[in-house]
């Protein structure tokens, strides 16, 4: 299904424990911001290795410029009431809700997963703006959790892009009206890289 991931020099733990959230915000323009938080969670590599074996990872199809293609990466999505498949996502759900619930007045509820098998997998620039976040300000978390892979964002309709490097345990938060005025991607690359996966938390309506 996916390379041997290269697990981490740093990483050697033998259990999964998250640590103190404390991200840094970087403010961007129109209302926009983004908290980082590089290893938050310990351990990242054995939640990676037990994510790969038990998520029924899918490959879906979508029309695409006019065609039907396959989606550059495997994909389960988690609903509102499904269990997760590893108690450590319920805790790092239940601990983002409340770190987040001055700002965003709610819960965070579902999971939506993506396997990055390779460097040939990716995300195309977008924002998730299916359901309240096309006009509403919203949050969406990603816990990361394998081979680091690049995540860039840029303003809506173009214009100068910021990255940041998510791999092994890091946390980002996407706030405020970024769904809606940036975009985001995760591109290919030609150089060698392990698998990846990426846990996105998201309030209810939002996708």
């Amino acid at each position: 299904m996916a390379a041997a991931l290269q697990h981490s020099l740093f990483d050697t733990g033998d259990a999964i424990d998250l640590g103190s959230l404390a991200p840094t915000r970087t403010h961007l323009s129109r209302g926009a911001w983004v908290d980082y938080q590089p290893s938050w969670l310990t351990g990242a590599d054995l939640l990676f290795d037990a994510l790969h074996e038990a998520v029924p990872w899918k490959a879906e199809r979508r029309e695409m410029y006019e065609r039907v293609v396959d989606v550059p990466r495997l994909l389960k999505f988690y609903e509102q009431d499904e269990a997760l498949p590893h108690p450590v996502l319920t805790e790092t759900r239940k601990t983002l809700s409340d770190r987040y619930a001055g700002e965003l007045g709610e819960p965070f509820v579902s999971a939506g997963m993506c396997l990055y098998r390779d460097g040939r997998d990716s995300v195309a620039w977008h924002g998730d703006r299916v359901g309240r976040s096309k006009d509403q300000d919203t949050m969406v978390a990603i816990l990361s959790v394998g081979s680091a892979r690049s995540l860039m964002l840029r303003p809506r309709g173009g214009g100068t892009s910021i990255g940041f490097s998510l791999g092994h345990g890091d946390l980002v938060v996407m706030g405020g009206s970024c769904q809606r005025t940036w975009d985001h991607a995760i591109p290919k690359t030609n150089k060698p890289v392990g698998p990846r996966i990426s846990i996105q938390f998201r309030p209810r309506g939002v996708r």
